[in-house]
């Protein structure tokens, strides 16, 4: 193999590289949502006010299939799954029994759940911390599990996988135990929604209510100030969404200690969609990526031997230094 091969090949590894690398980080988190149940969900999505909405806001997904999603970078949300559903197959509206939007379509187009259901909630953050939990804040409806892969950091699996709705009081029964619905929709108390006068970590502790499932589900947000054990991080990652999973993850956070008080941001508060507590403001990056003639992975040509072709560090350099630019050019076009 001649040098300039060398030089070709190389170069075009190294590129394809940082273009992957590039796309990743414009495109933001690929969400997949995969359904286990023995049933169709309807999975709801709802963007943060401050982020772009995904392909689809509300869609159909029957038993064992899936769906995946490009979240815009620093994109923040939440998932949840409707049951029970029903829609005209010539107009396209009706509703859920439980996990309704209310938009009385498929597309939940922008509208929020409507209590109780179980919620999947993310924050990316493009080369900083993503901050995800699944909240039973607003009650519950169907077991979820989350699995973050690919990314860097503790990254660890949350959830709910107990079937509540077979351990639901029947002061928080809905119908015929479709959903159980939590203490604050129930009752409308202060003390139980973490609103008026309870409405800080000092004030608002957990209930008997919040406790009972909390002890079935020990990673997931019970009440409104649950942070500590129930805010998972993860960097530069891609999550799944499983609901009725069949098994957890061999990294599920089920099995391994709550994360430490220092893995959450102190700038707490109340998300306003749900009530649900969320932990916000890292400030993580990531390193810098390597660059110059000493680093390891550039192509080890300039010191050959060939005696058919000599070329210059300084040709070497303006070649690669042309692509990148380049490179970084038509990534700015294809991969937005």
């Amino acid at each position: 193999m001649d040098l300039m091969t060398h030089f070709s090949q190389s170069s075009y590894l190294m590129i394809t590289l940082i273009f992957l690398l590039i796309c990743k980080g414009t495109l933001g988190a690929t969400f997949t949502i995969i359904n286990k149940c023995g049933h169709t969900v309807w999975p709801g999505t709802l963007s943060n006010a401050d982020s772009s909405r995904l392909d689809s806001t509300g869609f159909e997904l029957p038993p064992g299939r899936s769906r995946a999603f490009q979240a815009p970078p620093n994109w923040s949300g939440r998932f949840w799954g409707r049951t029970g559903c029903s829609f005209d197959p010539t107009t396209g509206q009706g509703g859920c029994a439980t996990g309704d939007c209310g938009s009385n379509q498929i597309e939940c187009n922008g509208a929020g759940v409507n209590p109780p259901a179980t919620l999947a909630e993310f924050t990316i953050r493009l080369g900083a911390l993503d901050f995800y939990d699944v909240s039973l804040v607003d009650g519950y409806n169907l077991p979820i599990l989350v699995d973050a892969t690919g990314g860097t950091g503790a990254c660890l699996s949350t959830g709910c996988v107990t079937d509540l709705n077979q351990q639901c009081p029947p002061e928080l029964r809905v119908g015929n135990g479709e959903a159980c619905k939590s203490a604050c929709e129930a009752f409308a108390r202060p003390e139980y929604c973490c609103s008026g006068d309870y409405a800080s970590p000092a004030t608002c502790k957990p209930t008997a209510y919040s406790e009972m499932f909390k002890s079935a589900c020990p990673k997931s947000y019970s009440y409104a100030y649950d942070d500590p054990t129930s805010t998972f991080t993860c960097s530069g990652a891609d999550y799944t969404i499983t609901f009725c999973p069949s098994s957890t993850s061999k990294k599920s956070a089920r099995d391994m200690p709550p994360p430490s008080d220092s893995s959450t941001d102190t700038n707490t508060g109340t998300d306003t969609t749900s009530g649900s507590s969320g932990t916000k403001g890292s400030t993580t990056g990531t390193g810098g990526f390597p660059f110059g003639d000493t680093s390891s992975w550039f192509p080890n040509f300039v010191t050959g031997d060939s005696s058919k072709l000599l070329i210059s560090t300084y040709t070497l350099h303006a070649t690669l230094t042309l692509s990148i630019t380049l490179l970084l050019y038509f990534s700015s076009i294809t991969c937005s």
